[in-house]
């Protein structure tokens, strides 16, 4: 196989993953390309809408726990799409989380951390071919509980 061939197979199967994340029925790449670009849109207004909700939940005399993380779970068509996010840095929650992944049965296919100031974690994952059939709520209450269990060792540690 030439170079040519290789790259442009890993290209169709990079924009087939796309056309499965964004649940995109497109045939061409251009018309995946714009769904995927319709779909960031929706992301971002639900991140507008979500932050607004979490704005308004809170009292104005309560402040912002940037230790406690923050854990949202979407289904796609075919896995998850996994958020974790902590306004502030803390040195072993990644572990904990992909140990939570592997716990339930979950294949990470690609995954985004940031761990400078805070924490972020943007996960896309699927479950294994043995796996019971899991739903988005599962995967939240592991990741949640990972978390947790984490946090309590850690301050048993402090």
């Amino acid at each position: 196989m030439d170079p040519r061939e290789k790259k442009r197979g890993s290209l169709k199967e990079k924009f087939q993953l796309l056309r499965s994340i964004t649940n995109s029925h497109a045939e061409n790449d251009t018309s995946i390309i714009m769904d995927a670009s319709k779909y960031i849109k929706k992301l971002k207004k639900k991140v507008e809408r979500f932050k607004g909700d979490t704005t308004a939940g809170q009292s104005s005399s309560e402040p912002t726990d940037p230790t406690i993380p923050m854990v949202t779970v979407e289904t796609l068509e075919k896995g998850f799409m996994i958020n974790v996010f902590a306004g502030k840095n803390q040195p072993g929650m990644l572990v904990s989380v992909l140990e939570a992944f592997e716990d339930i049965g979950l294949n990470v296919l690609d995954a985004r951390v940031s761990c400078t100031d805070s924490f972020s974690l943007h996960a896309t994952g699927v479950e294994n071919e043995d796996g019971e059939g899991m739903d988005s709520e599962a995967v939240k209450q592991a990741v949640t509980d990972a978390i947790t269990s984490w946090s309590e060792s850690s301050d048993l540690q402090s």
